[in-house]
């Protein structure tokens, strides 16, 4: 039986290199209650901006995955897929904050798979990737471009970014590393350099992750594999006043 459900774009996501479970691309957003939900399959082309951005509401019918026990998952089915206006910067802090956990181990204790943190001493970080670790992303591009019903021709032909973005940061449970998988900070590599250089995109992203964000409010959403529920992933940075900074803002 087909549901319907409408929800604001929260996560865009890469699949991430791994030779024993394979992930494909990631979609998620929340409803105006508050609930999760992953929508799945989706194909690369809903991660440009073409389709739909981060902040969007969008509309879509899904059943339940038959793979997929993770209960926020739904099985899209994307011919119904439609924008609905977009969640106005004064109203994101109020939809989301009730929904902030202290830490990915907080969320698994409540048996989430997607979750909210507000990171603390964050620290982003970037190295250039070895041929082998840009070889690695291509297949897992090309894997995930494989695992579904469909083949994502345009996600089999993506160049993987030539640098590896990472956060180091804090949360309640303590310290931790997460590779960057959100799409959008590899979007914005790949435009800044093609309007400057690449010295300047990697100058302007470090001054937006470690000065801009975290000054004015940053919150990740962060989500595990659906093979290896226990691993967490960063699969998306977001922009997001402190709920009092908003209220004030009124």
């Amino acid at each position: 039986m087909l549901q319907s459900a409408r929800v604001a774009i929260l996560v865009k996501a890469l699949p991430q290199p791994s030779k024993t479970y394979g992930e494909t691309v990631c979609c998620a957003g929340v409803t105006a209650d508050g609930k999760w939900l992953r929508l799945y399959p989706v194909r690369f082309r809903h991660l440009k901006e073409a389709s739909f951005s981060r902040w969007d509401w969008v509309r879509f019918q899904y059943g339940r995955p038959k793979a997929d026990r993770r209960l926020e998952s739904c099985h899209v089915y994307e011919e119904t897929i439609e924008v609905d206006g977009e969640l106005p910067v004064r109203e994101r802090s109020m939809l989301l904050e009730p929904m902030i956990v202290g830490s990915a181990e907080e969320a698994h204790q409540r048996g989430q798979s997607l979750a909210l943190i507000r990171p603390r001493n964050t620290r982003f970080t970037y190295r250039a990737k070895k041929p082998a670790d840009i070889e690695a992303d291509r297949e897992a591009y090309q894997r995930a471009a494989r695992q579904t019903s469909f083949f994502d021709a345009e996600l089999a032909a993506l160049e993987p970014s030539p640098f590896e973005f990472k956060f180091r940061f804090e949360d309640a449970s303590g310290s931790h590393e997460y590779r960057n998988g959100d799409w959008e900070a590899h979007a914005m590599f790949w435009r800044h350099r093609q309007r400057t250089s690449e010295a300047e995109a990697l100058r302007w992203m470090n001054g937006v992750f470690n000065e801009d964000y975290p000054r004015r409010g940053m919150a990740f959403a962060i989500g595990n594999m659906a093979k290896r529920p226990q691993t967490w992933q960063l699969l998306g940075v977001l922009r997001l006043d402190e709920a009092l900074q908003s209220s004030l803002a009124l």
